[in-house]
């Protein structure tokens, strides 16, 4: 018997969230907005402390290409020769032609592969649950802070979550489609997402290992032997498009082919002298508790998602329970309700929540920066819970209409009260947390903050433009940047030079996080959002400007000579009106 690919796992077609042409017509209003908001907003977000080097990696690899395979200096470039290039390589290689500066378009790019991966959720919670459920998926994805807001700046990790949600898709599609030999366009759309997502990262073999289990599984449930056999070729074609697409993007990994294993081990032990924030603590990150990544996903996921995890939990149990109790249920799989083919076309989701979520847990690798580097688990973890939001009202509906629009207004508020809250950190969306831990404010100084300092952005403009009514200087003034010296020097402009020692400057711009709290001088500007400070400017001028010292007998300074009226100040602080307390107006 052949599964049909229409009928998934969706609802029945009387539960569906309207007709399909409405469902549709909603879809491509919220990509419309969202892809508004993108091109009128990714000029607000900062340069993150990454970038710099990530840029030059991917020059490093266009040389490799364009010297004929000689010059070799990307395959030994810091440690980024252990990640794909793909990203750096197109934001590299178009450089020239567009009429952007650098990082405004390193930040468009990043922000179009994160609209590539809306759509990928998109069509991935439409193939299990509809276009309801489709619908939903982009919008609770939208609102995670740390996809709609990262996927600006966190260049990286948004490219890869986008590359494994369209795995995703396809293994889904795959199983779906078995036992029948899965269409050439599914094969070919496997091997081209798997091959991006290991042209970004080595964790793209996750996406390797779905497929495989997919398939052990299809054997096993199918009672199918020879199923392997037949998909052998198809498989082949798709793992050479894979491979193809890793070689081009990330040419080390198979220079020799030995170098994609020695990758593996090599983010499975690294380590090096950087500490964490986890729940108040400061600990180093090869000394983290193993609920490390977990606790953080947790908190880290908006409200309405968590209700709609919560709701596709408690309508998975009732209907268990119900068909449990029903007296025609035999023993076995038919207890459950579900077919060999539903359960194969929900396990490559299944996998993509709990396989990551496991091995953080079981191997206790050394991590930092909240859930970045597992971002990849929120289009699945959002997919997910789009569904359980989808059945719970159509489940209560069916009950009574009230109790279904009660649920419905329930999960608008939450939507509505997340979106208040990227909208008040804009553009610092990626900082954001939920009610778990109290919010942005709650959770600030006991989780991570800005730890890409991309508010020394706004510090920086707010700098330049106070300096601007002042009369220009004779010589630049000197700036300390407790970050990446260019992720402030990008927006000064000529009037300023980087220096590296504290003392030696005329201001210190510092993003409020580890290490750089305790920057002397008084304070001239704030970055704030939702009450917390971000990032700060320090004007230490008056440190340089000469002063007389009065005679001192053995009583102390004589206060009656004409020196003794200046006033004392302290360059360790102030209070905040010494200085224009500059913060974006911004609600």
């Amino acid at each position: 018997m052949t599964f049909s690919p229409t009928s998934d796992l969706r609802v029945a077609p009387s539960a569906r969230l309207g007709s399909p042409s409405l469902a549709r017509l909603a879809s491509l209003a919220v990509f419309a907005a969202v892809a508004a908001f993108i091109v009128l907003t990714f000029r607000d977000y900062g340069i993150s402390n990454d970038e710099p080097v990530q840029h030059t990696y991917g020059q490093l690899l266009l040389a490799w290409y364009a010297s004929g395979f000689t010059d070799d200096r990307a395959f030994h470039y810091i440690n980024l020769y252990l990640y794909g290039g793909l990203f750096d390589l197109i934001a590299a290689g178009f450089e020239p032609y567009v009429p952007l500066p650098l990082y405004e378009w390193r930040h468009l790019l990043a922000a179009g592969f994160g609209f590539v991966g809306l759509i990928g959720t998109w069509r991935l919670a439409t193939r299990l649950g509809g276009e309801g459920a489709g619908v939903v998926a982009v919008l609770l994805l939208a609102v995670t802070g740390m996809y709609g807001g990262a996927m600006f700046t966190h260049t990286k990790d948004v490219p890869f979550a986008a590359a494994m949600v369209w795995s995703l898709y396809f293994i889904t599609a795959f199983a779906g489609e078995m036992p029948a030999v899965p269409r050439w366009r599914t094969m070919l759309g496997l091997g081209v997402a798997i091959g991006c997502a290991l042209g970004l990262r080595v964790g793209g073999v996750f996406a390797v290992l779905y497929l495989a289990v997919t398939l052990g599984a299809a054997m096993l449930l199918l009672r199918d032997a020879r199923l392997f056999v037949r998909l052998l070729p198809r498989l082949l074609v798709a793992g050479l498009v894979a491979l193809a697409i890793m070689a081009v993007t990330w040419p080390w990994s198979l220079l020799p082919p030995t170098n994609l294993f020695k990758a593996l081990g090599a983010f499975s032990h690294f380590s090096f002298d950087l500490k964490t924030l986890i729940n108040g603590q400061l600990l180093p990150i090869d000394q983290l508790p193993a609920t490390y990544m977990p606790e953080y996903l947790l908190i880290k996921l908006p409200e309405v998602t968590l209700f709609g995890l919560l709701a596709g939990l408690a309508l998975a149990a009732w209907a268990l329970v119900t068909r449990l109790r029903a007296p025609r249920i035999r023993a076995g799989l038919a207890a459950t309700g579900l077919s060999p083919q539903h359960l194969l076309l929900a396990l490559p989701l299944a996998l993509a929540i709990l396989v990551p979520v496991a091995v953080a847990v079981l191997t206790d690798p050394p991590l930092y920066n909240g859930i970045r580097h597992f971002l990849f688990v929120l289009p699945p973890v959002t997919v997910l819970a789009s569904l359980g939001l989808v059945g719970a009202f159509h489940a209560l509906s069916r009950q009574a209409r009230l109790a279904g629009a009660a649920f419905a207004l329930a999960a608008l508020g939450l939507f509505l009260f997340n979106a208040s809250v990227l909208w008040r950190l804009h553009p610092y969306e990626y900082v954001a947390y939920n009610q778990l831990v109290g919010g942005t404010p709650g959770a600030w100084g006991r989780f991570e903050g800005d730890y890409w300092s991309s508010s020394l952005r706004e510090a920086a403009l707010a700098l330049r433009h106070g300096m601007e009514r002042e009369k220009p200087p004779a010589h630049p003034y000197k700036v300390s940047v407790c970050a990446e010296d260019v992720q402030a020097l990008t927006y000064l402009g000529p009037r300023f030079e980087a220096v590296e020692d504290w003392e030696d400057a005329d201001f210190i711009l510092t993003a409020r996080h580890v290490g750089c709290d305790a920057a002397p001088g008084l304070p001239y500007a704030t970055v704030r959002r939702m009450g917390l400070a971000f990032a700060s400017v320090r004007d230490q001028r008056l440190r340089h400007m000469p002063v007389e010292v009065p005679d001192q007998d053995d009583d102390g300074p004589d206060l009656s000579a004409p020196d003794g009226d200046a006033p004392v100040v302290s360059q360790n602080g102030g209070p905040q009106g010494a200085g224009p307390q500059v913060a974006k107006a911004k609600p």
